[in-house]
C-alpha cells in the first residue's frame, strides 16, 4: 500500500479521490530552455513524501538537482546543467561543465584525475555524464497496491578503432517513498578487451551539509589520499561551517558489507531545523563497487561534500594500473551496479538507520 499524508492507501482508494495519479507524485517529462542548459532534456521526479530529484537525460542520465520537502540534498555546482555539446574533455576541462547535483556519473573507461595512461592522453572523470541517453521511456504503473515512477535510457562510450560500451540505465522510485533506485547494465559490445572504470560521484550540499553534519560508514580504516587530507584524518567524519581558501580532502573508506554483501554510508544533520535533524544514506553492493572515497571540499563558495563508491580510486588510471587494481571488460561481458539513496527524515529515522549499519569488529 502507499503511504501517504499519514495514512495508508490502496490504489482504489487513491482512485475515488485523484484524476491522474500526476496529483500526487510521478515523472514528467520536460526540456530546459535557457542558458547553457537549452536543450537538455530532463525528467522530474515527485515520490509525494516530499522527495523530489531531476534526472538530466542529456548527461548520462545523471540527477541532478533532489530536494526533500523543500530543502535542498545536493549541491548544485556553478556550471548547472549545461549542454553536453560544452564538454570540454582535455585535462580539468570536465569541471567547466560540473554541474554537481545527486549523482555525476563518471567513467566507463576512464575516471579519475586527468592523466595519460598507455600513450592515450585522459581527462577529468570520463565521458559518461556528458553523453546524451536514447530510447528513453519514463512512465509509470500500478504493481498491486504500489504505484512504481521510473525513466530509463541507454548511453553508449564509442569510438572507431576503439572501445564500444553501453550502459542502460534505469532510475525509479515507489509513490510515498523517500528513496530511489539507480540499475546500470554495462555492456563491452565490441571486440576487444576495455579498460572500465566506473564511480558514482553523489554530492551533498547546504542545508543538508552543514557546521556539525557528520559522515557515518562502516570502515575497517580510513586512508587520505595525500598530505593535505593527512592533516585533516582526524576530522575527516565531521563537517565545519564554510573555510576561506580551503583545499579539497579526498579520503579511502575500507568498508565493511553486511551480511547480504551490501554497504550502507550516512550523512546526517542532527541539528537541522532547530535540532529535528536530516539525513540521507547510499546503500550498494561490495561486490560490484569495491572502492569508495569521500570528497570533503568545505570552501566558502564551493560547500559540498561527495560519497564515491566505485570500483577504482580517483587518482588516473594509470595509477590504477601500477596498482593492479584496474577492471576490465572482455568482449560480450556484462556488468551490472544498483545503487540506493534514501532520506532519512528525522533524528528517530536517522538512529534507527545507524543501528542497522554494519560495524567493523
Amino acid at each position: 500500500m502507499v503511504q501517504l499524508f499519514g495514512r495508508s492507501w490502496t490504489q482504489r482508494e487513491l482512485a475515488r479521490r485523484i484524476g491522474l495519479v500526476s496529483q500526487v507524485g510521478g515523472v514528467r517529462l520536460s526540456e530546459l530552455a535557457d542558458g547553457v542548459g537549452r536543450g537538455v532534456r530532463v525528467a522530474d521526479f515527485e515520490t509525494g513524501s516530499g522527495l523530489s530529484f531531476t534526472v538530466l537525460l542529456d548527461r548520462g542520465m545523471d540527477i541532478g538537482a533532489a530536494k526533500f520537502r523543500g530543502a535542498a540534498l545536493a549541491w548544485e555546482a556553478t556550471p548547472g546543467p549545461a549542454h553536453p555539446a560544452f564538454f570540454e574533455r582535455e585535462g580539468l576541462g570536465w569541471l567547466r561543465t560540473f554541474h554537481g547535483g545527486l549523482v555525476a556519473g563518471c567513467g566507463t573507461t576512464y575516471a579519475g584525475a586527468p592523466t595519460v595512461d598507455e600513450g592515450q592522453s585522459l581527462g577529468l572523470h570520463g565521458r559518461i555524464g556528458h553523453t546524451p541517453a536514447s530510447g528513453v521511456w519514463a512512465d509509470g504503473a500500478w504493481r498491486g497496491d504500489e504505484y512504481e515512477m521510473w525513466v530509463r535510457g541507454r548511453m553508449r562510450e564509442t569510438v572507431v578503432f576503439g572501445e564500444n560500451i553501453s550502459v542502460t540505465r534505469r532510475i525509479w522510485a515507489h509513490l510515498g517513498e523517500s528513496r530511489l533506485f539507480i540499475r546500470d547494465v554495462v555492456v563491452n559490445e565490441g571486440f576487444q578487451t576495455t579498460p572500465h572504470m566506473m564511480l558514482y560521484h553523489c554530492n551533498f550540499g547546504f542545508p543538508l551539509l552543514d557546521e556539525g553534519a557528520e559522515l557515518l560508514t562502516p570502515a575497517r580504516n580510513v586512508t587520505p589520499r595525500d598530505a593535505v587530507a593527512a592533516a585533516g584524518l582526524d576530522g575527516h567524519a565531521r563537517y565545519e561551517a564554510p573555510i576561506d581558501g580551503y583545499e579539497e580532502q579526498c579520503f579511502y573508506h575500507d568498508m565493511v558489507a553486511d551480511e547480504e554483501g551490501y554497504v550502507t554510508a550516512m550523512l546526517i544533520n542532527r541539528g537541522f531545523d532547530g535540532g529535528k535533524g536530516l539525513g540521507v544514506y547510499l546503500k550498494y553492493r561490495q561486490a560490484e563497487l569495491p572502492r569508495f572515497t569521500q570528497w570533503k571540499m568545505v570552501g566558502a563558495g564551493t560547500y559540498v561534500t561527495g560519497l564515491e563508491p566505485a570500483n577504482c580510486l580517483v587518482e588516473g588510471r594509470d595509477k590504477d594500473r601500477q596498482r593492479g587494481i584496474l577492471q576490465f571488460l572482455e568482449p560480450g561481458e556484462q556488468r551490472e551496479y544498483l545503487l540506493e539513496i534514501g532520506v532519512l527524515a528525522d533524528n528517530a529515522e536517522i538512529d534507527a538507520m545507524a543501528a542497522r549499519v554494519a560495524r567493523p569488529e
